[in-house]
């Protein structure tokens, strides 16, 4: 018998809290009793992103409140500056041109984050833009891209939104939109907020919301006019996902309450630390220069094939994610956000050095362990 660990950065690993709240009977949305709760939860996102403002819960993967963040803040030919460098800023990009934005495409490599005297050029050569498209934390190149920055640049424009999608940073990161200066954030529930997949979130500034009138592109289920007048009376327009916001009211419990952002933010750092150290003790190379704390990247040897070493790891009960596109057969990603403790990495790391010993690579064993242990014992 194997036992399987989730280690994939999307779908994580449920709390026991969460599986309870998920386990449930089903109630009816249009009570008094999931109102409550709706309110409660609201609250809680509130507190989360240490906002009074709006924060919408939508059905749908964090792609349905990227969509919503173009429809209902921009309009056809609108000029929008694209940070593309991975998979979802490619989506960003598809995105814009699915709607008839002006899309500007800065291209970076992946695994690289944006350079700022670039960002200055595009600016200078487009001062009409409407908006900076940025991810916070690119997925699949385990990259973090600097905020505050893009903030001060959107700023600096006539009109322009600083888009974040923050799926896989909102959660391990303190990720306050009105300190940092972002105009839409964004996120999913199936990353650090540690629920299946199937409910995304939407902030939007003072700024932003002067555009809803504005915009006449085609918006129906993730018109955020709509949402906004119901969700603020604990309904949704549309039949909400249940059981996933009783779960994420549990959820946002533990990492409010029983956690506290100051420790969460710590912790995610301490784990990020550990496998990010212990991957470059066994020899192998990071794929970001500028790492989340989200999840680690990093290229298998020389000769060993990524999605190869992906079954090995998993014939020992360990299942971590691969590359994309290019990257395909050349890394793994392991996560560690949300519901992920110190010994998890140590588990991690120990079955990484044993599929290496078994594909032939000169691995010193225990090597990776000791200075993941070596990290917690000085930091915790």
């Amino acid at each position: 018998m194997i036992k399987e660990r989730l280690f994939t950065p999307g779908p994580v690993p449920l709390p026991p809290q969460v599986i309870k709240a998920l386990g449930q009977q089903i109630i009816h949305h249009r009570t008094p009793e999931f109102t409550n709760i709706f309110l409660q939860t609201r609250e809680k996102l509130q507190k989360l992103l240490n906002t009074n403002r709006d924060v919408l819960m939508f059905a749908s993967s964090g792609t349905g409140a990227m969509e919503a963040a173009i429809v209902n803040f921009f309009n056809e030919g609108d000029k929008v500056l694209v940070i593309n460098a991975g998979k979802f800023g490619e989506r960003w990009r598809d995105l814009g041109n699915t709607f008839g934005l002006n899309v500007i495409d800065y291209q970076i490599e992946w695994g690289k984050t944006y350079d700022k005297d670039k960002v200055n050029d595009y600016v200078k050569s487009n001062p009409d833009l409407k908006g900076i498209l940025v991810q916070h934390s690119e997925t699949s190149t385990t990259t973090l891209h600097d905020l505050k920055f893009l903030a001060d640049v959107s700023k600096s424009l006539d009109d322009c939104l600083l888009v974040v999608d923050g799926i896989t940073s909102v959660g391990v990161y303190k990720v306050y939109p009105e300190e940092i200066g972002i105009d839409i954030l964004i996120t999913g529930s199936q990353k650090a907020l540690m629920l299946p997949p199937g409910l995304s979130i939407l902030y939007y500034s003072e700024k932003a919301e002067k555009r809803l009138e504005k915009s006449k592109l085609p918006k129906y289920y993730f018109s955020v006019k709509a949402e906004s007048k119901k969700q603020s009376k604990g309904q949704t327009a549309y039949t909400p996902a249940i059981n996933l916001i009783i779960a994420l009211n549990e959820s946002l419990q533990l990492i409010l309450d029983e956690e506290g952002l100051d420790n969460l933010e710590r912790r995610h750092q301490i784990l990020a630390d550990m496998t990010r150290e212990a991957m470059k003790a066994l020899g192998l190379k990071l794929l970001s220069e500028n790492p989340s704390n989200s999840a680690t990247g990093v290229f298998t040897p020389d000769g060993i094939d990524a999605d190869k070493f992906r079954k090995d790891l998993l014939k020992i009960g360990v299942r971590v994610a691969g590359g994309q596109d290019h990257l395909k057969g050349k890394i793994i990603r392991i996560a560690h956000m949300g519901y992920f403790d110190y010994l998890d990495m140590i588990e991690v790391v120990s079955a990484i050095e044993i599929a290496l010993y078994k594909n032939g690579y000169n691995v010193e064993m225990g090597k990776g362990v000791k200075k993941a242990q070596e990290i917690y014992i000085n930091n915790v």
